[in-house]
């Protein structure tokens, strides 16, 4: 195990670090999303649901929480969750491209479904596009299985077209 991981932490975030978490926001949309959508979609979107204004609102008024993931004191990532008719709805799981493969993903994962358990929620559930295969697979292999096809209209003449998955939570698994 490197340094870095060891050193790993997952902070909860608040509207004082909602540009820090944009700043993230911005370069991982842009670098990730750029063969699944537009340029002109992802500038819409990380401007609607990813700036510093929206994430502290996200914070402040609608029961999310973000998380900024740290390594050796960096920050290499970020998450968002909210509770959800007793689920816990996992809205955003990013990390940046210098640090994809080093087992922050799967620390992040742990961290939610311990958040799930402590919470007394059964079950996580989050939203992928229906193109991103990549993800899609590392979701299955977590244990999430599609549940239903999701088209969301975001304005702006662009949808969401997403796979609806979701994972078990039980009291004693890892």
């Amino acid at each position: 195990m490197t340094q870095t991981q060891e050193t790993w932490t997952c902070r909860l975030a608040d509207t004082g670090d909602a540009a820090t978490v944009a700043a993230l926001a911005e370069e991982i949309w842009h670098e990730y999303y750029g063969a699944l959508l537009s340029r002109e979609q992802i500038v819409y979107m990380v401007d609607k649901f990813q700036s510093a204004d929206a994430i502290a609102d996200q914070i402040a008024t609608q029961g999310y929480e973000y998380y900024l993931m740290q390594a050796g004191g960096e920050n290499v990532g970020y998450l968002a969750v909210k509770e959800e008719g007793g689920k816990l709805f996992l809205s955003k799981l990013y990390v940046l491209k210098a640090h994809r493969g080093q087992g922050y993903a799967s620390r992040a994962m742990a961290f939610i479904t311990g958040l799930c358990r402590e919470r007394g929620l059964d079950a996580l559930w989050l939203t992928v596009n229906r193109h991103n295969d990549g993800s899609i697979a590392v979701y299955e292999k977590k244990g999430f299985a599609k549940v239903r096809e999701q088209v969301a209209d975001i304005g702006n003449g662009y949808v969401m077209d997403d796979y609806v998955m979701e994972k078990e939570i039980r009291a004693t698994e890892g």
